[in-house]
């Protein structure tokens, strides 16, 4: 067994699209629309899917937008240098919404953006000899 992919609702596909590629430097893998159920499907990720767990953004076409409740944590991304990739997505449009620096009581860096529809993704500096997390 392996993880395949983790789904996000968003209200707006192409802001949502631009985001993540642009952004987060993610590449389209794939999308389709389900003219039926009126929803579009697209996956995104940093690999492709058979070898990576990968992001499923899903736009119901009647929604413009989610709330996101109170379970919901984030999705993880591992970085080379937190510091460096705010910087970078700032500088492309991100919003960062807790700047790199150590974790509370450990050593790992870490940092926090959010996506256009409010979730949030952690960004994690893969160091060598610490890993709190």
């Amino acid at each position: 067994m392996r993880m395949l992919h983790t789904m996000l609702r968003v209200g707006n596909l192409e802001r949502s699209l631009a985001f993540y590629t642009e952004v987060l430097g993610m590449t389209l893998l794939r999308k389709r629309d389900y003219e039926e159920g009126r929803f579009t499907l697209a996956f995104v990720g940093y690999g492709d899917e058979e070898n990576n767990t990968v992001l499923e953004l899903t736009h119901n076409w009647d929604t413009d937008s989610y709330e996101l409740g109170n379970a919901y944590g984030h999705i993880a991304i591992a970085v080379d240098d937190a510091y460096k990739a705010c910087e970078e997505i700032k500088a492309r449009g991100g919003n960062v919404v807790r700047e790199a620096g150590p974790m509370k009581g450990g050593v790992t860096v870490i940092a926090f953006v959010e996506d256009p529809d409010g979730y949030k993704i952690e960004l994690i500096q893969q160091d060598k000899f610490a890993r709190d997390n």
